[in-house]
């Protein structure tokens, strides 16, 4: 029997206009600690986004969620928050904030695998 690890994820989410709190998920971040395990998977639907705001700088919105996965990397290029333990990171990048993207609250469970179950929250939240 595989052992189970405690896991957190949580939804990353465009808000193109927060007052509305309307948002489109385009991805979703998962941290384990026990495995030392921190990424994203994020996709931005186009067509989906253009129906949901049609005012919206795209590639402004891209260049954030890759700030995202080299925060979440540990990237040399992310800044101050990039070198935070992996813990901060989560934390940093799940804390509440009113901007374009935000997350979902931090929900968590249980895995043998992280990054299959990123990829399987991911098709089931996202896609």
């Amino acid at each position: 029997m595989q052992q189970t690890h405690l896991f957190e994820y949580a939804v990353v989410r465009v808000v193109p206009k927060v007052e509305r709190e309307e948002f489109l998920n385009v991805g979703v971040i998962l941290y384990c600690a026990k495995l030392n395990f921190l990424q994203v998977m994020y996709s931005l639907n186009e067509e989906r986004l253009q129906i949901f705001c049609t005012q919206i700088d795209k590639q402004e919105l891209m260049q954030n969620l890759q700030s995202v996965e080299r925060i979440c990397k540990g990237s040399e290029d992310a800044g101050p928050i990039g070198r935070l333990d992996i813990a901060g990171r989560f934390r940093w990048l799940t804390a509440t904030r009113s901007t374009i993207i935000q997350t979902s609250k931090v929900h968590p469970g249980f895995c043998t695998d992280p990054a299959e179950t990123l990829s399987r929250l991911y098709t089931q939240l996202v896609l």
